[in-house]
């Protein structure tokens, strides 16, 4: 999953930004650089826009394809800056060789990752060991260390996109103090940056500009849909076990979002001739993409079959959040139907000593258990267990027959 995520968000990056150009070098009368400057400005793609039209629908998508999506929208950033910037240079003269541009991505992309990957350990590391007092701080100490990470990347030639990305994931795929108010915090802020962004986007746009474009807008649109992206998804998954209508599905979601057109304001700044235009173009094409394709991504995954009904978590009146000294965590567990576990006491599966259930949710309703409490189909076991247990603690409670 981790190698398609990573050849969708480079190869298939370049190729959609490629198949782009020449398209707009062919059909449109734009030069091979122009139209590769289009090309890149528009290759990346917004899983987080397909995602919001799912959830609206309440549709999900199987687990691998959600993975692979997430991964790649979250990774391709990086790429499409970087070929955005590179065409710049060239268009610039400004180390405006092929080589330098190729030596230039070989080092953003290797120092990002480094420094995310460092500094995303020392984070975790830095909040599970220093006492805060206020809850309030926690928040403010992560965008510094984010901050920290884009800098410091940057300064050294590195890609700071793509070490912010990293060092989130790393930090992610651990615990640590405030984990979950932190998720809950940027989870709003992200939210809050998109309304701020696209306010201040629009301030950029002109109706009767965008109107301009319509017409050369709605064939690079159509190009990128229905050709660049389908043709670089298949190329670049082709040795991938994936399913035919997986592939189909993912290239029909790669809607364009506010990245483009953020993207579109590099010309802008560099003061390149027709940079406007540009803007307005790649304006339209991210409306027409949020347009025409995003109302159609669940018809398109229940046809396809990569659909899934959404599995709502159940939410409990406890909530626990780990410290750096205590090595816990609390796990949902669901008796399965027929499970061998019906009818029993909480102490005869054996569990661990250092293993508590506080908590049974049965129906509508929460049990305090005791060591006598008599398990039943359906119910939902709320575990507090060490980490090295855990998978002792999985393996009794799924496994009984095997444990008598």
């Amino acid at each position: 999953m981790f190698w398609q995520a990573a050849s969708l968000s480079t190869l298939g990056v370049f190729l959609t930004a490629f198949f782009v150009a020449v398209f707009a070098a062919r059909l449109l009368g734009l030069s091979m650089l122009d139209g590769f400057l289009l090309g890149a400005v528009v290759s990346s793609t917004d899983a987080a826009a397909v995602f919001a039209v799912l959830r609206s629908r309440e549709i999900s998508l199987k687990e691998n394809l959600t993975s692979l999506l997430e991964l790649e929208s979250g990774s391709n950033d990086p790429m499409a800056v970087f070929l955005t910037m590179g065409e710049i240079e060239l268009l610039t003269a400004r180390n405006g060789s092929i080589v330098n541009i190729a030596i230039q991505f070989i080092l953003q992309m290797g120092i990002g990752l480094a420094f995310g990957l460092v500094i995303g350990k020392i984070m975790v590391v830095a909040l599970n060991k220093l006492k805060i007092w206020f809850e309030g701080i926690y928040p403010v100490m992560v965008l510094a260390f984010f901050a920290f990470t884009y800098g410091a990347a940057a300064i050294v030639g590195g890609s700071g996109y793509l070490a912010v990305y990293v060092a989130g994931l790393v930090a992610e795929s651990h615990e640590f103090v405030q984990k979950k108010s932190l998720l809950r915090f940027f989870d709003g802020f992200a939210w809050l940056s998109q309304i701020g962004m696209f306010l201040t986007l629009g301030l950029l746009v002109f109706p009767s500009e965008i109107i301009s474009v319509a017409g050369i807008g709605l064939l690079v649109s159509a190009f990128l849909m229905f050709v660049a992206r389908p043709v670089s998804v298949f190329l670049t998954m082709s040795l991938s076990e994936a399913r035919w209508s997986e592939r189909v599905f993912v290239s029909w979601v790669g809607l364009r979002g506010a990245v483009p057109i953020i993207l579109g304001t590099f010309p802008l700044i560099a003061g390149l001739p027709g940079a406007k235009m540009l803007f307005n173009l790649v304006f339209f094409i991210v409306l027409t993409s949020a347009l025409l394709q995003g109302w159609s991504v669940p018809f398109v995954a229940k046809f396809f079959k990569v659909d899934s009904p959404i599995k709502q978590k159940k939410r409990h009146p406890l909530e626990f959040s780990p410290t750096g000294r205590m090595n816990a965590d609390l796990i949902d567990f669901i008796v399965p139907f027929g499970s061998a576990v019906t009818g029993k006491t909480i102490v005869e599966p054996g569990l661990p000593p250092d293993t508590l259930v506080v908590l049974i949710g049965r129906d509508e309703e929460y049990i305090v258990p005791s060591g006598g409490t008599v398990l039943q189909e359906g119910d939902t076991l709320l575990v507090l267990a060490s980490g090295e247990s855990l998978p002792e603690v999985r393996e009794r409670l799924s496994n009984l027959k095997h444990h008598r």
